[in-house]
């Protein structure tokens, strides 16, 4: 499997933000081209995002289902597809191309409940297929550093986690966000929740990732901030991890100032580590004896693991394009080992179904513990 990839998207129209960040990421490292999609439920913007982007007329497809069909009964079908659509469509597109055959990457939230995602992990195991969910900021080789060092036991064992993902995007009455932030408000588009399922997802996620602990249980305040909302817009979650170390979590659409401020802090028995999205090409290493070191992405200080994802020398900065490049880095390297029959578990170095499952899981514990007054709710 030499040859350029070969891949489909589902959404990311003309005026689709999330859609042509994926495709600029796929494009870094050359090594999958699009060749089909669905863009748009909108004919014309369907057709016109095709033409864009060079697409045979006959592989832009008016719907989803049609596209996964045709496409997996196609000698040259497309590897994987990229489905960037409001969340409520994310199962039954996924599920219509995994029975396809094809390997997929969706957009996080994968689902809007954990059955629907626990039956996609399930599917893509009993088809032998690849599943990518894009929680982005895992991709950073800063995040990625976290881990490597905390599985080597650098800060002892972990006591407890501060993390949070505060926005101010959506703080104003009668302002949405536009297109964006209108679905996300929307329960017939975003399921259940907002403000957790936008933001909440990818705390626990980039926590389960570096920290390697599972979520036990959790207490949660789920708030409605802005009058006319009906989903939660700000979210204060108390955590107990399986190892009996606590977290506190905040997510907040309503926090002005702030932008894309996803926030770790780790304290171990022998030190902290302090690690902000914002700002990734740093993470900051508090040892035992008072010592702050901050530690630069490009430097040989970094995990090799982690360093093997740098795609610039220090001192040109890398971001979140670069971090999604390195999640489909990772996805397409399997994908093709698979073809060959030279793949194992151990390659992956990505978010899975199986972690867009733990999001899911933990969503629901979430909203059963805020709708029960905050008590203390199991996570499946």
């Amino acid at each position: 499997m030499g040859r350029k990839l070969r891949y489909g998207m589902v959404g990311g129209g003309p005026d689709a933000f999330i859609g042509d960040a994926h495709r600029k990421a796929l494009n870094l490292d050359g090594q999958a081209a699009i060749t089909a999609g669905c863009f748009s439920r909108t004919p014309e913007k369907n057709y016109e995002m095709g033409e864009q982007l060079g697409i045979d007329p006959e592989r832009c497809y008016e719907n989803a289902f049609v596209m996964a069909e045709k496409e997996g009964a196609r000698e040259d079908g497309i590897d994987f597809v990229v489905v960037v659509t409001p969340n409520q469509s994310h199962f039954s597109i996924c599920k219509a191309f995994l029975e396809a055959g094809i390997h997929v990457s969706c957009d996080k939230p994968l689902a809007v409940t954990a059955d629907q995602a626990r039956e996609l992990k399930q599917l893509a195991e009993e088809k032998g297929l690849l599943f990518l969910v894009t929680y982005t900021y895992m991709g950073h080789v800063t995040a990625k550093h976290a881990r490597e060092i905390i599985k080597a036991g650098e800060i002892g064992e972990i006591r407890t986690v501060m993390a949070e993902y505060p926005q101010g995007w959506l703080a104003f009455e009668g302002q949405w966000g536009g297109k964006q932030g209108s679905w996300r408000c929307d329960p017939a588009q975003s399921g259940n929740v907002n403000c957790l399922g936008d933001l909440g997802t990818h705390v626990e996620n980039a926590v389960a990732v570096m920290t390697g602990l599972k979520v036990k249980r959790v207490l949660a305040k789920m708030d409605v901030v802005v009058p006319g909302r009906v989903l939660d817009d700000n979210d204060v979650v108390l955590v107990e991890y399986d190892n009996g170390a606590t977290g506190v979590y905040w997510t907040s659409q309503v926090a002005i100032g702030h932008d894309n401020s996803l926030r770790v802090r780790i304290y171990g028995s022998k030190g902290t580590i302090q690690w902000f999205q914002e700002n990734p090409e740093v993470i900051t290493i508090i040892r035992e004896d008072g010592r702050i070191q901050e530690v630069h992405r490009g430097h040989s200080f970094i995990a090799p693991k982690a360093a093997s994802y740098g795609r610039l020398p220090s001192g040109y900065t890398e971001g979140w394009l670069e971090a999604m490049a390195n999640l489909y880095a990772s996805f397409i390297k399997c994908i093709r080992a698979k073809a060959d029959d030279t793949f194992t578990e151990d390659m992956i170095d990505y978010p899975t179904a199986a972690d867009g499952l733990d999001g899911l899981n933990f969503v629901e514990a979430c909203l059963k513990s805020s709708g029960q007054g905050n008590v203390w709710v199991d996570v499946k």
